[in-house]
């Protein structure tokens, strides 16, 4: 066995084991480990096929941010994770169905692979000899596949904005700023003037008023 595959085999095992455990670990704190330790291997094996970018890229972005965030806010906010595991058996057939889809997928995969071992060789886009990765993936992601950048780019956003609508919470205690308010108070709402007599200050019984 070769060195090349040698290394192989071990970061995408270690790959496996850890996401298994990333799902399996009762303890959220372990399963973000466990999620570091799965993005260390896929940029393993980015660099063994020669994609230093994307492995650079893995390590900095999700390692370096979006794994620590996830992180810091599991450790400093109290999530009760009992209450999150009650609907478990309500969304399971939706689970189930997604894992059945991903499978197919395997699947088809990998039986392409067994029909016609050379489809793995047949690259859409020749990377020219005379520029480095990362530029080739720049030129491909830029001017190829521009669109479908794009679209990708208006998915996460259209993700993003949903997931801060579906846990904002608006607590009754808590006072919020309206800015619609404040830009329609006029001199006679915000303003009360007094006269005060020299020497004297206000009652007790304005200074509820007063505060207010």
């Amino acid at each position: 066995m070769t060195m090349p595959a040698l290394f192989f085999y071990l970061y995408a095992g270690t790959a496996i084991a850890s996401a298994v455990m990333v799902i399996v670990a009762r303890n959220p704190v372990h399963s973000v480990l466990f999620l570091i330790l799965v993005f260390v291997n896929a940029a393993g094996l980015f660099v063994l096929m020669g994609a230093e970018f994307l492995a650079m890229i893995l390590i900095v972005v999700y390692v370096g941010a979006v794994a620590v965030l996830f992180l810091f806010v599991i450790m400093m906010l109290d999530v009760d994770f009992s209450r999150l595991r009650e609907g478990f058996l309500e969304y399971l057939p939706f689970g189930l169905l997604i894992g059945v889809i991903f499978l197919a997928e395997l699947l088809l995969l990998a039986g392409g692979w067994v029909i016609s071992p050379t489809i793995t060789k047949a690259i859409t886009a020749p990377i020219p000899a005379n520029v480095s990765n990362t530029e080739a993936l720049g030129l491909v992601l830029y001017t190829r596949y521009i669109h479908y950048f794009q679209v990708s780019g208006m998915i996460l956003l259209v993700a993003m904005i949903g997931a801060i609508v579906l846990t904002l919470r608006h607590k009754k205690k808590v006072k919020r700023q309206d800015i619609s308010a404040q830009n329609a108070r006029t001199k006679a709402a915000a303003m009360d003037v007094r006269k005060v007599a020299s020497g004297q200050g206000l009652q007790d019984a304005d200074a509820a008023e007063w505060v207010q």
